[in-house]
């Protein structure tokens, strides 16, 4: 189940605190396979999404609290093979952020 709220930053801006909406998703009703393909499409279909992913992983992932260490870990690292082993084999769509991740020279 996801829940979307607002979020205020801490930044200000000439109007205000800057508020930015938050999707923080839950695992009632959820597994945790579930939960790791809606982190893999998001990072196909929001590009902002997968800036943060490529830039500070713990962070973009910090909102999805439901996910073990072990699979927070699998996400950050982009181990598709024990993303797959839990989830089956991905589609291309899904594989995005995982490619993305492999191919970033942060080693």
């Amino acid at each position: 189940m996801a829940v979307r709220t607002l979020e205020r930053t801490g930044e200000r801006t000439k109007h205000g605190v800057h508020e930015k909406e938050v999707t923080k998703v839950t695992r009632k009703g959820q597994t945790g396979k579930e939960v790791i393909m809606s982190v893999l499409a998001r990072a196909a279909d929001d590009s902002a999404f997968l800036a943060r992913l490529a830039e500070d992983p713990s962070e973009a992932l910090s909102e999805y609290y439901t996910l073990t260490k072990e699979e927070l870990a699998a996400l950050a690292s982009g181990d598709i093979r024990k993303i797959e082993s839990w989830c089956g084999k991905l589609d291309k769509r899904h594989a995005t952020w995982l490619w993305c991740r492999l191919s970033q020279e942060k080693w």
